[in-house]
């Protein structure tokens, strides 16, 4: 056995994999968009297997209350407050050097999404992994998967409960052709649920808390999907929204294959609203932060081309508090501001422009802050 593939010696055995599966491992290439709880086992898990290309999204740093259920990250990482992705590339590149890990310290948006899963290279991303904590980031996803035939698994950990589906678009392309033809398609993400809900609606980490092994169920069962998808095993995908609640023993399964809709807007119509609709929300709460970030239109355009000179900004904002400048982000408190119930105010600034606000609450409060000290 050659020495690269001996550390998948035990994967190999499986009958569905083999060497022929493992070295499809090796070729592929996973788009994880979202680094937190359910992105970190996700990442992990693809890394050890083999996966030869992973690009990971995220555009938050790391926190000590990250720690409980976000298992790339240690106290180093937090107290250094390193960009998730870049925290995760590290650790996973001492796992498994043979696989490339890609960290994108950005907001996936509809201005780069496209460019992120690799979309008119030799390299595609061949699934999605839906890592996020957001409706508007799962139906841009959802859209990407659609319009070019990407298989996606979406995830969601809440309390004590999560739940996962595998979407397997029609009119695949590609890679993805093996794991996603006409025969083997399904409803996509809009098909069982056309709009977002309301805001304020559903529970979030931030109000009801979230359980660590709930969501590392969870995030295992994605990359298990993610892994028949790279081998090319469409038989194998599961055809139901599963739901989990470990507290409470409960395991319910929702048969979705009869659900896909002829008229619903993504995969039947084929209008990609999220994907071409103009780009990302200019202001957004953070999950289980007590955050708001801003997302200028600058940004967005930038389409990852640094826009700021954070020497520059760092000097001007050291008449405003203590600040500290890495290659990554400018960080720091700013003395004469408080939130909206009197707390500080911390600044985290990125070089395509976003800002991250903690401390405010209020989506004007957070543009103020960023009009006053960042500029328009």
């Amino acid at each position: 056995m050659p020495f690269e593939l001996a550390r998948y010696h035990r994967q190999m055995l499986l009958p569905q994999v083999g060497v022929e599966g493992q070295e499809k491992l090796g070729a592929a290439h996973a788009l994880i968009v979202g680094c937190g709880a359910l992105g970190t086992v996700i990442a992990d898990a693809l890394c050890r297997a083999g996966v030869g290309t992973l690009t990971i999204v995220d555009r938050d740093t790391v926190e000590l209350t990250n720690l409980q259920r976000q298992i790339l990250f240690d106290e180093e990482d937090a107290r250094q407050g390193l960009p998730k992705a870049e925290a995760a590339r590290r650790k996973l590149e001492r796992v498994n050097s043979a696989v490339r890990v890609r960290a994108v310290i950005e907001d996936f948006n509809a201005t780069n999404a496209e460019r992120l899963a690799g979309i008119g290279t030799d390299r595609p991303a061949q699934v999605l992994l839906d890592a996020t904590d957001n409706f508007e980031t799962r139906y841009l996803l959802n859209d990407l998967a659609v319009k070019h035939g990407i298989p996606m698994v979406y995830g969601g950990a809440v309390s004590t409960t999560g739940m996962t589906f595998t979407i397997v678009p029609r009119r695949a392309q590609g890679a993805a052709r093996a794991a996603a033809d006409e025969a083997a398609a399904g409803p996509c993400l809009r098909c069982l649920f056309e709009s977002a809900p309301p805001p304020g609606t559903t529970p979030t980490c931030d109000t009801a808390g979230v359980l660590g092994p709930a969501v590392s169920v969870i995030a295992s069962i994605q990359a298990a999907e993610a892994i028949k998808v790279l081998l090319g095993r469409a038989d194998l995908l599961r055809r139901s929204l599963l739901t989990i609640d470990l507290f409470h023993n409960e395991l319910r399964e929702l048969d979705v294959s009869g659900a896909l809709r002829p008229e619903c807007p993504c995969c039947g119509a084929r209008r990609f609203e999220y994907l071409e609709g103009g780009g990302a929300t200019e202001v957004a709460s953070l999950c289980g932060r007590g955050a708001i970030q801003i997302n200028p239109a600058a940004a967005q355009a930038s389409a990852g081309t640094p826009r700021l000179d954070l020497a520059a900004l760092a000097e001007r904002l050291r008449a405003h508090g203590e600040f500290e400048l890495t290659r990554f982000l400018l960080k720091g408190s700013l003395s004469g501001e408080r939130g909206d119930a009197g707390e500080e105010v911390e600044l985290t600034v990125f070089a395509d422009g976003r800002a991250i606000i903690k401390g405010v609450h209020r989506p004007e409060s957070a543009k103020s802050i960023y009009a006053r000290y960042i500029g328009a």
